[in-house]
């Protein structure tokens, strides 16, 4: 094992192949890539998107990058444009551990970098991997949102690693990329604090942008801190302020469970991961009342730890401001998804989320950190949702794995489904059908820009 753990993981990203992935791994991946097509065609409306692409804009690069939706930028900024479409509507994939994740984050990075560098299906494929592997294992290692730093100061490592492998960096290369990226993205958790803004869909496409930024110094010999992790003023010090040490990641010696890309959730609903099982515990309530919740007194969620922290115990949670606050909020996504019947894009459209009727109703829920709940998190995300009506009677659902959730996949028909409704209306069944196509054969991809310019 090497002397440090930037070492390790630059030996491990130059080591990585694509015949080391396993079969579920590849296939896995290329869902990912669709689903984080899909959530980004959604996004296209915001305007963040606008204002992002209009910036990008400005910009050329030698060698350029696509941004989705028509355009070109430097790969930095395709980077951060098309990482913002992922992340946005926050419908894109989750990891849940002691540090939770949204790895296709990292996918943005792959496509830009792929893009400019020429690389074919099968590297894009090994490098995405590799970026899920390398935040998963971290997020497993070691909490940062307990000391105030947002997730995504994981993704710039991450995805710097990514940018270095499809740069064919060698290890000594790849560990100043990992010196550098690791040294001066350190971000605050108050992107996710009160009433949230644009930034909270921009925050990893932030990180993505810097860790390609990173590769790129380091590919023509800038050097970075060293060693950043261990160092008296490291990473382990000051940051996650704990040493800690990865478990083996996929195909490296001691590894016994795989590639943690297959480990990872696939969204069903547009929300806050910690929301979803809240939202299908309503949806099943809602069914028993046979879509009448007129006569519904009070809501009573009972949740864990994190989902009540993250989502649940900001007063702005009960009338949203923001779209941003809307789908980061425990109380509205249950109480929508009660009343509507489902929960999609335009559930968090500004009209709909001020709507007096809808603030009213959500106004009788009531979040409940139930420490009981604690300990089955974050193998699954057990919410509890108790209805008492105004003739007394009292109707619960309690939902552990919701649809998506590793110990409740979606099946690829699903991911399909979840593609075809934000695509389709956009772009046309034939279009949708042609990319579709695409990504399901993505090994055999020559061509990023391509597949990007699909969605001009």
């Amino acid at each position: 094992m090497p002397a440090t753990l930037a070492g390790r993981l630059a030996e491990y990203a130059v080591g990585l192949t694509f015949d080391k992935l396993t079969k579920e791994a590849v296939h896995e991946t290329k869902r990912r890539f669709i689903d984080s097509f899909a959530t980004a065609v959604g996004a296209m409306p915001s305007d963040a998107y606008a204002i992002a692409k209009k910036c990008a804009g400005r910009v050329s690069g030698n060698p350029g990058a696509s941004i989705l939706g028509g355009g070109t930028s430097s790969p930095e900024w395709a980077t951060f444009v098309n990482g913002l479409l992922i992340r946005y509507l926050d419908f894109n994939d989750t990891y849940l551990s002691k540090e939770p994740a949204h790895p296709s984050d990292n996918l943005a990075a792959v496509l830009a970098v792929g893009e400019a560098v020429g690389a074919g299906g099968k590297d894009l494929i090994t490098a995405a991997v590799l970026a899920y592997e390398i935040q998963c294992r971290f997020c497993d290692a070691a909490s940062l949102r307990k000391h105030g730093i947002d997730h995504v100061t994981y993704g710039a490592i991450s995805s710097a690693v990514a940018s270095a492998k499809l740069m064919k960096l060698d290890v000594t290369k790849t560990t100043h990329t990992v010196g550098i990226a690791g040294v001066c993205n350190t971000a605050l958790r108050q992107t996710r604090s009160g009433e949230l803004s644009m930034w909270k869909g921009c925050a990893f496409a932030n990180a993505a942008r810097n860790g390609v930024f990173a590769a790129t110094l380091a590919a023509d010999g800038m050097t970075g801190p060293a060693p950043i992790f261990e160092g008296d003023l490291g990473f382990f010090n000051l940051v996650a302020r704990v040493p800690f040490v990865p478990a083996p990641f996929g195909s490296e010696t001691g590894n016994t469970d795989g590639f943690m890309i297959n480990k990872t959730y696939i969204k069903f609903w547009p929300a806050e991961y910690h929301s979803q099982s809240a939202i299908d515990a309503a949806l099943q309530l809602r069914a028993e009342l046979k879509g009448d919740v007129s006569q519904v007194q009070s809501i009573d969620i009972h949740t864990f730890e994190a989902s009540y922290n993250i989502i649940g115990k900001y007063p702005e949670a009960w009338a949203p401001k923001t779209r941003e606050t809307a789908d980061h909020s425990l109380p509205y996504c249950t109480a929508t998804a009660l009343y509507d019947g489902d929960v999609y894009l335009e559930t968090f459209d500004e009209p709909h989320f001020t709507d007096p009727k809808r603030v009213a109703f959500t106004g009788k829920v009531k979040v409940n950190w139930d420490k009981t709940l604690d300990p089955r998190y974050p193998a699954g995300i057990p919410n509890r949702i108790t209805l008492t009506m105004t003739d007394g009677r009292v109707l619960a659902k309690e939902v552990e794995f919701p649809r998506g959730h590793a110990g409740n996949p979606m099946t690829d028909a699903e991911v399909e489904a979840k593609f075809r409704r934000a695509v389709e209306p956009k772009y046309g069944k034939a279009k949708a059908d042609a990319i579709l196509a695409r990504c399901w054969e993505f090994e055999k991809l020559t061509s990023v820009t391509d597949l990007i310019r699909m969605f001009d």
